[in-house]
C-alpha cells in the first residue's frame, strides 16, 4: 500500500459479462480484493451462474445478476441503468468487451456517472466502431502498451489512455507444487522435458506452429513431452494435426483447466506461440512460477517476456525458430534456471496485484476529483 490518500467510503460499479472464468474475470478479482482491503466498496454486476459469479461470492464480494447475451441486449443496458441509478456509485468500471463496454458504457453514460473501461485485447477494428465503442468512457484502460498503439491506431486519443498491466500474485506460487500427481495424470516419465502450452485454440495463439517445432525435436530429443491447455475452434484441427505428424505419445490436449495455476511450476518451460497477444496471463503466471519462458516476439508478450533475461522472444509464425528455442533451453538447464528465477522477480516487483490497485486508484482518484 502506498502514501496514496484513498478515497474512503467511495463506491466503484464493475461490470464483467464473460461467460467463463478467465484471464480477465481473474484480474477483476484481483483488482476487488484489493480495492476492498483499501477501504473502496465495490459491487460486481455478472451474468447469473458465470464463471466470476461463484469465485466473487466465495471472495465475499457483493454481486448483482444481470443476464445479458451480448452486445445488443438492449434490456441489459435498460437494467443496468436503472441499478446505477439506484445505487449511485461514484464511477463505473466494464472489464469485458462482450456486452460490457459498449451497453455498460451506454448505461453509465444514461445514469450520468463517469465510466472507464479495460481494454484486454490488441485485436483491431473499425475507427468508427472504435470510435463509438469509446465514446462513453472518460478513460481506456489498457493492459499493455501494444494495446495501447492499437488503440491509437483506430483514433482514440493518447490522452484517455492509460496503461495498467495486468497483475499476478506471485506469493500463490512460492510454495513447490505437488508433481506427482500432473506426472501421472498425463503419463509423463520422471526422466521426460515436460512442455507447458495455455491458451485457446484459436489461429491467433499459434499452436500449429508449435506442433511442428515440436515434431522437428522428437527424434533427437526423446524425452520431450508436451501438454496443451485450453479449448477452442481448432482444437479437431490441432489434434489431427498432431497425429498425422506422429506425435501421438508425446503431446497431449488437456482442455481448459482451472486447477492449472497448481501445477504450472511442474513443467520445464513454458512456450506460448502467440503471434497476437494483449499481454498473456499464462506467461506471467509461469514466470510468477519459475518457469522459464519462450515466446513470440509479438503484441504485449514484448512486456511479459524480457529476451534474454526471463525467457526468449522468436519470430512469430517461425517453427524453425521455435525448435530452436526450445532445443537450447532443454540442452542449457542453468540458463533456464537462470530466466525463471529473474522471471520470478520481474513478477512480483512489477507485476504485482498491489501495484496494479494502486494505479487504478490513482485512475478513479484523478477522475473523482477532476
Amino acid at each position: 500500500m502506498t502514501g496514496t490518500v484513498y478515497h474512503l467510503g467511495v463506491k466503484i460499479l464493475h461490470v464483467e459479462t464473460g461467460r467463463h472464468f478467465l484471464g480477465g474475470p481473474q484480474q477483476v478479482i484481483y483488482l476487488i480484493d484489493a480495492l476492498a482491503a483499501r477501504g473502496i466498496e465495490n459491487i460486481l454486476v455478472c451474468p447469473p451462474g458465470s464463471g466470476i459469479d461463484a469465485v466473487a461470492r466465495d471472495h465475499g464480494i457483493r454481486v448483482h445478476n444481470l443476464f445479458c447475451a451480448g452486445d445488443l441486449d438492449l434490456p441489459f443496458a435498460y437494467r443496468l441503468t436503472q441499478f446505477i441509478k439506484a445505487e449511485k456509485p461514484a464511477l463505473v468500471h466494464c472489464h469485458s468487451r462482450r456486452g460490457a463496454d459498449v451497453l455498460g458504457g451506454l448505461a453509465a453514460s444514461f445514469a450520468a456517472v463517469p465510466a472507464v473501461v479495460s481494454r484486454r485485447v490488441d485485436n483491431t477494428e473499425l475507427r468508427l466502431v472504435a470510435g463509438l465503442r469509446y465514446r462513453p468512457f472518460r478513460k481506456v484502460i489498457a493492459i499493455s502498451s501494444a494495446i495501447a498503439a492499437v488503440l491509437e491506431g483506430r483514433g482514440i486519443e493518447a490522452s484517455r489512455i492509460e496503461v495498467i498491466r495486468s497483475a499476478v500474485d506471485a506469493d500463490a506460487f512460492a510454495a513447490a507444487p505437488e508433481c506427482g500427481a500432473l506426472r501421472r495424470e498425463f503419463a509423463i516419465p520422471d526422466d521426460a522435458f515436460a512442455i507447458a502450452a495455455a491458451g485457446q485454440l484459436i489461429a491467433r495463439k499459434g499452436h500449429r506452429f508449435l506442433l511442428q517445432a515440436v515434431a522437428d525435436l522428437k527424434d533427437r530429443h526423446a524425452r520431450l513431452r508436451l501438454v496443451i491447455f485450453g479449448d477452442g475452434q481448432l482444437g479437431n484441427a490441432l489434434r489431427a494435426q498432431a497425429v498425422s505428424l506422429g506425435l501421438g505419445g508425446i503431446v497431449q490436449f488437456a482442455g481448459f483447466r482451472e486447477d492449472l495455476d497448481d501445477y504450472i511450476g511442474c513443467f520445464d518451460l513454458l512456450v506460448h506461440p502467440a503471434s497476437a497477444e494483449g499481454l498473456g496471463v499464462a506467461v506471467l503466471k509461469a514466470a510468477a512460477a519459475g518457469v522459464a519462458v519462450v515466446g513470440c516476439d509479438a503484441g504485449g508478450l514484448r512486456e511479459s517476456v524480457v529476451h534474454g533475461e526471463t525467457g526468449l522472444l522468436v519470430p512469430a509464425e517461425d517453427a524453425a525458430a521455435l525448435r530452436a528455442a526450445i532445443a537450447g533451453l532443454m540442452d542449457d538447464d542453468e540458463r533456464r534456471a537462470a530466466f525463471g528465477a529473474a522471471g520470478r522477480e520481474r513478477m512480483q516487483n512489477e507485476f504485482s496485484i498491489a501495484r496494479m490497485a494502486d494505479r487504478h486508484i490513482s485512475l478513479y482518484e484523478s477522475l473523482l476529483d477532476g
